[in-house]
């Protein structure tokens, strides 16, 4: 059976109200799903979470558990780390579990820069921050990384190399040796942490990466370092809550991995994995 714990509904930038998610999951097979909606951010953003809507949302996804008994549904946001502004310990009551992400990397003119926005976007932060130094620019993302898993940690850490989304037109390749080197310091601070790493499929589905976030070699490492994960798809529509599983578990099962952090009566367990998914 499959499970998924990023998923993003009509109360942030997602497609559709929730129930229609917990459908999409009793047809899919699924017994255990979780709701991340992005968290709200004090300054403008079109795809957060408005600033009291979290009451409703929590109440929305409590209320609608009786109807879906054969399913496990937890309450979760995704929460980005921004220093002095927001982090995943800021909501630290009311949740089942937090997704951690870092979608900006400090500011310019007055913005925040948004790592994942359009390559023009992307452009413009790394000229304007880092004079467009890209090994400069990776690096504080992974620096952000590592002091929001030390000062304000998350149960899930949400796709660790999502900057590669837009560094690839930079000429940016990550086999480089610097690179690797802040990977490896990532991946022992997640160690030290026991947080679950996200294998996230939604760079695929949508072709906007070549590989899962993080990539295989990193997954590789994970494995290694006996780091756990959880599979998910950043589900922004029903129909993408399993998609391209099939194939990043076969992926996974080759790198070695038998087991997935699922949430299971309230508790990350390590549960078997196979192609089908887990709890079979």
């Amino acid at each position: 059976m499959w499970s998924n714990f990023h998923t993003h509904n009509r109360y942030c930038d997602g497609k559709g109200p929730i129930k229609d998610y917990l459908n999409e999951a009793l047809r899919a097979g699924m017994k255990y799903i979780g709701f991340s909606s992005h968290a709200h951010i004090p300054f403008p953003c079109q795809w957060c979470m408005k600033r009291d809507a979290l009451p409703d949302y929590l109440q929305e996804i409590e209320s609608l558990k009786p109807g879906f008994p054969t399913l496990e549904i937890y309450k979760g946001l995704e929460i980005d780390f921004i220093p002095g502004i927001i982090g995943p310990a800021d909501y630290s009551s009311g949740l089942d579990y937090t997704i951690g992400s870092i979608h900006f990397v400090d500011s310019f003119e007055g913005h925040h820069w948004e790592i994942d926005s359009t390559a023009e976007v992307f452009r413009e932060g790394l000229a304007a921050i880092f004079e467009n130094n890209i090994r400069k620019a990776i690096t504080r993302y992974y620096e952000l990384t590592r002091e929001m898993l030390s000062k304000s940690p998350p149960d899930v850490l949400g796709h660790l190399d999502k900057i590669k989304i837009n560094s690839q037109d930079v000429f940016f390749e990550d086999s480089e040796s610097w690179y690797r080197h802040e990977i490896e310091k990532t991946l022992k601070s997640i160690r030290q942490r026991n947080t679950v790493v996200e294998v996230n499929t939604r760079g695929l589905y949508r072709k906007l990466s070549a590989s899962t976030y993080p990539s295989p070699w990193i997954l590789e490492r994970i494995y290694e370092l006996q780091i756990p994960i959880t599979l998910s798809s950043d589900a922004h529509h029903p129909e993408d809550l399993t998609q391209e599983f099939g194939p990043t578990v076969a992926m996974l099962r080759n790198i070695g991995y038998r087991y997935l952090s699922v949430l299971n009566q309230g508790i990350w367990k390590e549960m078997p994995l196979d192609e089908y998914g887990t709890d079979r």
